[in-house]
Order: structure tokens, then sequence, then C-alpha cells
């Protein structure tokens, strides 16, 4: 694309248009509708040990009452201030120790919960309430009543992942806080994976909601689902063994704004170059291993985080067996038909 020049004509009309609140699109056309996508989002690697560390500290400077979430934000350093793990979502980690009651809220904003570290502590989604262990993925509904409790000796830490800028952009966001603290409970416990979570659904039932009716996919079935498809021996020189979470009614995604995957990588495998559209963001939950991201190469073992911003290519490699949970924002990109992936050399 040829370049603009500037000239004292040009610049005159430039002024004359611009008390119209008008300008013209030649002059920015070039970073409006780029040859390739180009972002603020760098890679990072967040360190869990450290961030315990701190969010033990801001456990004695402030209450899960008084912070309504005691969260810790994870900042890309591309997009400081913004609270973005990436343009389009949010992550943090969040806190939940003895005693304490995060309140009953809801908003417009999706929300996932993958557990890091801790057990026993609980969620409580529209009527129906669950205990948490690490690597269970716990997902609230856009408009959903949810709070958080520890009845536990120890304290509980997972990763948040909310489409906060993604409903942003869309001036999209509701919120309403609760008279309780939490909500009644009206469900038993484990109903909503007892209805939908073993490939058999109510005839007639009648849904509105696009997110997946389970609310906890637990770690225990995720693992034996992996375990299950190794026994296959069909390795993705990309991805190793990965699987998507998805809606048991549609077979889609399990959240409509949020893509969430789980993935193995046994030990000594590295996986051939691949990039994509969606920025990704990983939890890893088991192993050890390292994740080279265009020229940056970070060292992650078990509860470490890291992002990979849009089209740069990735690869993992495990040292001993691994397993990592990622979500991004591919369900809307596939709708919107803007996903893109390269495989490399795969």
């Amino acid at each position: 694309m040829e370049a603009v020049q500037k000239t004292p004509e040009r610049e005159a009309f430039y002024k004359k248009i611009d008390g119209e609140n008008l300008s013209a699109l030649w002059n920015v056309m070039g970073d409006l509708i780029t040859p390739e996508p180009r972002s603020a989002c760098r890679p990072h690697l967040w360190k869990f040990d450290a961030i315990r560390d701190y969010m033990t500290e801001a456990g004695k400077l402030i209450t899960a009452k008084e912070a309504e979430r005691r969260v810790l934000v994870l900042e890309n350093p591309g997009l400081r201030g913004q609270s973005k793990i990436t343009t389009s979502l949010f992550a943090g980690v969040q806190m939940v120790v003895p005693g304490d009651v995060a309140p009953a809220h809801r908003h417009s904003q999706s929300a996932l919960r993958f557990v890091l570290e801790g057990k026993g502590a609980a969620t409580a989604v529209d009527g129906e309430r669950t205990l948490m262990e690490p690597g269970d993925f716990v997902i609230t509904p856009s408009m959903t009543w949810h709070d958080h409790s520890n009845e536990t000796s120890e304290p509980m830490f997972w990763l948040d992942g909310l489409d906060i800028p993604m409903v942003q952009f869309f001036d999209a966001s509701f919120a309403e806080g609760s008279n309780e603290d939490q909500q009644k409970i009206t469900r038993p416990a484990g109903d909503s994976f007892a209805r939908y979570g073993h490939n058999l659904l109510p005839v007639d039932e009648k849904r509105k909601s696009k997110t997946s009716p389970i609310f906890n996919y637990p770690y225990s079935y995720t693992r034996e689902a992996l375990e299950q498809a190794k026994t296959r021996n069909e390795w993705d020189a990309c991805h190793g063994l990965k699987l998507k979470f998805s809606n048991p009614e549609t077979g889609d995604f399990a959240m409509p704004t949020i893509g969430t995957f789980i993935q193995m990588l046994p030990k000594g495998f590295k996986t051939a170059r691949y990039r994509s559209t969606d920025a990704t963001v990983f939890a890893a939950i088991e192993g050890k291993g390292r994740t080279r991201v265009g020229d940056q190469t970070f060292e992650w073992g078990a509860r470490d985080l890291f992002v990979v911003p849009s089209w740069q290519w990735v690869t993992h490699e495990a040292e001993v067996d691994s397993v990592l949970f990622s979500f991004s924002d591919r369900p809307v990109q596939q709708k919107l038909d803007l996903f893109r992936e390269d495989r490399g050399n795969a």
C-alpha cells in the first residue's frame, strides 16, 4: 500500500474536517486493516508460587466480603491497566481462605473456574452447590447467581477466566448483588452432572441458555477421558492429545464466548509449530516442561500460568507426563468466521 504523503493543503483539510468529527480513512487504513493480526498482547508466564505468596499477604489485608472477590488480576504486560490477559479475556487467581464467604452476585459476564490448589471449598451456582478439587473446571453462566465459601482448614486457589473485555466491547454489562451472602440451595450436589454428564438428556428438555447445563466438569472424569484417548496412540503433532470441553446438548463448546480445552503431553514429546488467531491462556495442572512463544521460552511446572498471543508461533515440550488446561475466545471467532490456524511444518 502506497504511503500517503503530507502536504500543507492536506493538513489544512484534515484540520477543517476534524471540527465536524470527521477524519480521512486513507490516513488510518493501514492500522485498521492489517495484513496479519497485530496486537499489543504479549507472551508472559506467571509462577504460581509467587502468586500464592502475594495472595497470602492479600488475605491479611482485605476480607473476601470487603473485596467482593479476593482476586489478583493477571495483567498482560502489553495491556497494563486494562484488566486484560488478552484483548478479549480477563484472567485472575482467586483465593478463598477457611471461613471465607465470597458473597452472592450475578452479572452478564460468563466465568470459568479452574482449580489450582486446595480441596473442598464450594461454589454455588443457581441453587446447586459443588465441592471443588484440583483440575475441576467449573462454569458460572451469564446472569446466574453464584457465591463461594470455604469450610475446610486450608486455603483454596483457582484460576478465574471471564469474557469481561468482550462484554465491555459490546456495552452489554449488567450486574446485581444479593441481600444474602449465600444463595438458597435448591438442588442436591451433583444434580447437573447426574442429569447431563452421562450422554443422556431429559427427553422434553427446553433450555434457553447456550451454556452447558453441566457446571462442574470433575478432573477425575477429565483425566480418565485423556487416559482412554491415549490408548489409541493418536498423538497430534501440534497438540499432543487435546480435547475440548463440550456442551452435551449441542456438542458445541461448553461456553458460548470462551472455549476450554485439556491436553496431554507425554514425557519427551515436543510439538510441531502452531499458531492461531485466538490468543490462549494456559494453566499447567500436572507435569513440567517448556513452551516457546515467538523468540521467548517459558519454563513451567504444575499450577503455573502463561499466555500465548494471537498468531504467534508456539511449541510445547514436556519433561515429564504433563496436562495443560487452556481457554480462548475461539467459539466467538468461529461463529464470526474469523478463526484461522496454521500448523507450520506439521
